[in-house]
């Protein structure tokens, strides 16, 4: 109670003063809101300058007009043709000066339909009147509240803007003599040229003033440039080479625009400076081996981007406090950014890979990254880790070392699809037979997981679940592969063969292939599941499949003929041996191998039954075909039929 008392006003008072100013501020509100209501056009006009005038800086004043049904009425104002140009225009400066206030102002503002009656208004002929609606629409499509497909995004949009003339309106715009309308011409043909390579292709021959746009975009990024304008031009130019229209070895890209987004990343630059650069940066040298190369020895890049972990490394490099308090709550920002250059660098030079795991505490920053609450961090960790996951090297120690399954596995258990995509691409790697984490991954429930994913309406998802069960089946011992089969169930795998996809194919073929090899193995998985497995492999003979995969499903047949009791289920289906026979005279010399391969391990001669098997397939007439075989000009066909014969003759 003291400091009521001293102020010599009671907490009673106080409250009352509070109230009186709200209901002052609502009733003075309410004034305007029913000037605009009045029968003289001159009245309402006066009215909507005072209000502008009101609403000010005033986000109180903002939000009481809107409460009290503003926007519906200066909406019909702006749209009314009896309107005067100058009213119009007033009420459009209102509206734009309600949507820089809270976010609920523009939610209130798009609940009244404001965007198409802004957009119609860009048709007027008065200048003053459209920069205003194009000053309120900017400020509205800035907001995180509206949805961008209100207005034009998305390849189909870009090229509605490209028919329409686009690129020649806005080019000679780009030597204009104001800095903000190049800023904006530049700004627009990078939003343009994202991944279109229409747009791309175009841009490359267009000239203004008779030099060539990308030579107008190499200037714009020299060092005596604005950052700004350096950042777009760079942007504008990896757009056109990632799109074909500019080489990667053209000195435009190394010598320039590379040089000028690795600058970006330095800690000299501003938190958005930097992420901006190493996410363009990423994108120029995604899949091209000589950038990478070329960018992780400039600059001691690698070196360079740890420092996005320590950020902001001492609080006194950052003497403004509103800056320092922007950058820690975008700080996230900086370390998706350096995942997502690292996955870059990384995604094909076992060097460079090596290098980025070397520097300080990578893989425990990786580890971090998975588990952080941002969703755009965790996919970008989940890139670098599968970035690196490619290097056998880094598999069998840091990968191991840091047991980095552990949280990987945590990921996969509930994550959105774009990230369960990337994380199970790399429990692919993490499951090949060199790899010392295969054994723990197995034994904390990966099959399961990865039989449930072979069942998703994602496709990528569906080959990447059935890729990591065929690199877990290779090589593994019995008990692995009949949980495998157990898991997936015979009704999933022949949905997975009858998948349209011929991806999914051909890894549940690998699967099959791979569950099908050492002969006790073969022989118990026949026993159990052999008249699915037959059936499986007669469908996919007699289906439309490529050479590829009636190749693959000959060799899981030769696999079969492996076995000592399942070389039977061949010998008793006169079917299949037909199949065999018509394979061998194929005009594929491929698939004329692989029959081979089955003919060869049924007829081996030091095998129990074998003089059976072979009487048997003479009298269908192999023999014959392996005489004809045997005269082939191909060496391999050639090899492997006299082979055979020679068993005829032991």
């Amino acid at each position: 109670m003291l400091e009521a008392e001293t102020s010599g006003i009671s907490a009673v008072q106080k409250t009352f003063a509070y109230e009186y100013i709200d209901q002052e501020v609502t009733a003075s509100s309410r004034h305007y809101v029913d000037r605009l209501f009045d029968l003289d056009p001159q009245k309402v006009l006066q009215g909507v300058i005072d209000m502008k005038n009101a609403v000010i800086g005033n986000n109180k004043q903002k939000a009481n007009l809107i409460v009290l049904g503003a926007v519906p009425r200066l909406l019909y104002l702006l749209q009314q043709e009896t309107s005067s140009t100058e009213l119009r225009t007033e009420c459009a400066v209102v509206l734009g000066s309600l949507a820089m206030g809270t976010e609920n102002n523009v939610k209130s503002l798009l609940d009244c339909h404001i965007i198409p009656a802004l957009l119609q208004g860009l048709l007027l002929p008065d200048l003053k009147f459209i920069e205003a609606c194009l000053r309120c629409l900017r400020t509205i499509f800035i907001s995180p509240v509206t949805p961008e497909d209100l207005l034009y995004t998305g390849p189909d949009h870009q090229t509605i803007l490209f028919n329409h003339g686009a690129v020649q309106n806005i080019a000679h715009l780009l030597v204009s003599t104001s800095y903000k309308v190049r800023m904006q011409a530049l700004k627009c043909f990078s939003v343009l040229a994202f991944e279109n390579p229409q747009v791309s292709m175009t841009l490359v021959n267009v000239s203004v003033d008779g030099e060539l746009l990308p030579q107008i975009f190499v200037k714009m990024l020299q060092r005596d440039k604005p950052i700004e304008m350096q950042l777009t031009s760079a942007k504008c130019l990896t757009s056109m080479c990632r799109a074909g229209a500019i080489r990667t070895d053209d000195s435009c890209i190394v010598l320039k625009t590379l040089p000028c987004l690795v600058r970006m990343c330095s800690k000299e630059r501003l938190l958005e400076e930097r992420v901006e650069g190493a996410e363009t940066l990423a994108y120029l040298i995604e899949t091209d081996v000589e950038l990478q190369r070329i960018a992780s020895i400039t600059d001691h890049l690698i070196v360079m981007l740890a420092d996005y972990f320590k950020y902001p490394s001492s609080v006194s490099a950052i003497t403004d406090i509103k800056r320092l308090d922007h950058d820690l709550k975008h700080a996230h920002e900086l370390r998706q950014a350096a995942f997502k250059l690292y996955a870059s660098l990384g995604a094909n030079d076992e060097d460079i890979r090596k290098k980025i795991i070397e520097t300080e505490n990578m893989m425990d920053r990786i580890v971090n990254g998975l588990s952080e609450s941002s969703i755009k961090v965790r996919l970008a960790a989940v890139r670098c880790l599968h970035s690196l996951s490619r290097s056998v090297q880094q598999l069998r120690t840091s990968f191991q070392d840091h047991a980095v399954w552990k949280p990987l596995m945590k990921v996969l258990q509930n994550a959105p699809n774009e990230i369960l995509v990337v994380a199970s691409s790399t429990l692919c790697n993490l499951l090949l037979e060199f790899s010392p984490s295969k054994e723990p991954i197995l034994e904390s429930g990966a099959i399961e997981l990865l039989c449930s994913l072979t069942q998703s309406e994602n496709l990528a998802l569906r080959v990447n679940g059935i890729w990591a069960l065929m690199n877990m089946a290779f090589q593994a011992e019995q008990k692995i592969k009949s949980d495998i089969l157990r898991g997936l169930s015979t009704e999933q795998l022949f949905q997975l063969l009858s998948d349209s996809d011929v991806n999914v194919l051909m890894k549940t073929l690998g699967l099959l292939r791979n569950l099908l090899s050492t002969r006790p193995h073969i022989d118990h998985i026949m026993s159990t599941h052999g008249k699915q497995i037959m059936q499986a492999v007669t469908l996919i003979l007699e289906g439309e499949h490529n050479i590829e995969v009636k190749e693959q499903t000959l060799c899981i047949l030769a696999n079969i003929a492996d076995g000592t009791t399942a070389k039977e289920l061949i010998m008793t289906n006169d079917d299949i041996l037909q199949k065999i026979k018509y394979y061998m005279s194929h005009s594929n010399a491929k698939l004329q191998l692989a029959a081979m391969f089955c003919i060869s391990n049924l007829i081996w001669n030091e095998e129990e039954g074998s003089q059976e098997r072979q009487d048997k397939l003479r009298d269908m007439g192999i023999v014959d075909i392996l005489h004809k075989l045997s005269q082939s000009s191909d060496p391999n066909l050639c090899d492997k039929a006299k082979t055979a014969l020679q068993q005829y003759l032991a």
